[in-house]
């Protein structure tokens, strides 16, 4: 299994998920850069991500859903704070409506993505940190941590294969 720890901590408002991959930190950065690979895995396994918008420079946005088993369509986005390609992202993470605007009534949170050398690979440790305490306790009891795991357990397959 990739992913080597999960730490929730409601007073600071933040979960860090560490997991690593058995590649380059620079291959790594491209299942978040090239939204074709994105696709492939952000969204837990069952519920594919389809990527509209990608940009992932400061000031860019990312938007997305994925569609569950049944079809029903759940979006999101992000707000790209800072880029520093292949090691660091930060973004704010948030729902969306149909039309890819957040949805106002649903749980932000600002999400940090550093990806690090270890062990003759990568370990990638993404950290988010929500608004309020009722906030987190809210996306964690829609299942964010079993989401996110199943999300990168689908990684190291998408590494294993030939480069097109």
């Amino acid at each position: 299994m990739t992913v080597l720890d999960v730490r929730k901590d409601v007073a600071t408002r933040s979960m860090t998920i560490v997991a690593e991959y058995p590649a380059p930190v620079a291959r790594v950065w491209r299942l978040w850069a090239d939204p074709r690979q994105l696709e492939r895995w952000w969204g837990p396994p069952g519920y594919p991500a389809t990527v509209t918008d990608h940009d992932l420079s400061a000031g860019g946005r990312v938007s997305y859903f994925m569609t569950s088993p049944e079809g029903e369509r759940y979006h999101g986005g992000w707000r790209v704070l800072r880029a520093d390609p292949p090691s660091r992202l930060e973004v704010e993470d948030f729902f969306a409506d149909e039309d890819g605007g957040e949805a106002a009534d649903m749980p932000r949170s600002t999400m940090v993505v550093a990806i690090d050398e270890a062990g003759g690979g990568s370990r990638m440790t993404i950290t988010s940190i929500w608004e309020s305490e009722e906030a987190m306790r809210k996306v964690i009891e829609m299942g964010v941590e079993e989401g996110i795991r199943g999300a990168l357990g689908q990684i190291e397959a998408l590494l294993a294969e030939r480069p097109a």
